[in-house]
């Protein structure tokens, strides 16, 4: 391990903390713009996740996915943030060079290596983006995305069973009643579609 993933994988919050922690929830809010629902993990690395960026319920991130919601000043004689990154310390002004916002329902999946680009504004519920994808449009609820640029591969579900699904509310819960539903309504929870096609 190089000593520069050393010092990521120490500044990583512990998964029980990722997971539940109001206390990461609000200093994120607070220092970053980056607001992340409750049971949401792979989201607290300001160099991996913009700000502006709003996470639902029950994300999973991996550890080298990107979401970017600023390009650089194309229009600007120069790329370089030097002439527009406030942070930077040569300029007091962005001119205009604004984070945009990106809003991520709740249960999206980034896996390895994907990235959102500032031209997506918003995942839908329940979408999956594939390793390596790079999502430059919004991505439609319970969507399985992938590629360069990034399309739809299929849905996740039938329409109709995605409109049973989101009747549960499932997002709602709380650990103790996923818990709980996971050990008395197992086909509910791990095979939804058989489920919900027998309860018709």
């Amino acid at each position: 391990m190089s000593l520069r993933d050393l010092l990521i994988e120490l500044r990583r919050p512990k998964v029980d903390d990722e997971l539940v922690s109001l206390k990461l929830r609000e200093q994120f809010k607070r220092d970053f713009n980056i607001v992340v629902g409750l049971y949401s993990y792979g989201c607290f690395d300001r160099a991996r996740i913009d700000p502006n960026t709003s996470l639902g319920r029950y994300c999973s991130l991996s550890r080298f996915c990107f979401i970017l919601n600023r390009n650089h000043g194309m229009h600007f004689i120069s790329t370089t943030p030097y002439i527009y990154n406030t942070g930077v310390g040569m300029v007091s002004d962005n001119h205009g060079m604004d984070y945009l916002s990106c809003e991520l329902g709740d249960d999206v999946w980034m896996g390895h290596n994907s990235v959102i680009t500032p031209s997506c504004r918003k995942v839908g519920r329940g979408a999956v983006i594939a390793a390596g994808a790079v999502v430059t449009k919004d991505v439609e609820p319970y969507s399985i995305v992938a590629g360069n640029p990034a399309r739809e591969v299929r849905k996740r579900f039938t329409p109709e069973q995605i409109e049973r699904i989101e009747a549960t509310r499932w997002w709602e819960w709380d650990l103790a009643e996923m818990k709980r539903r996971a050990h008395e309504e197992p086909d509910l929870v791990y095979t939804p579609a058989l489920y919900l096609e027998r309860k018709t």
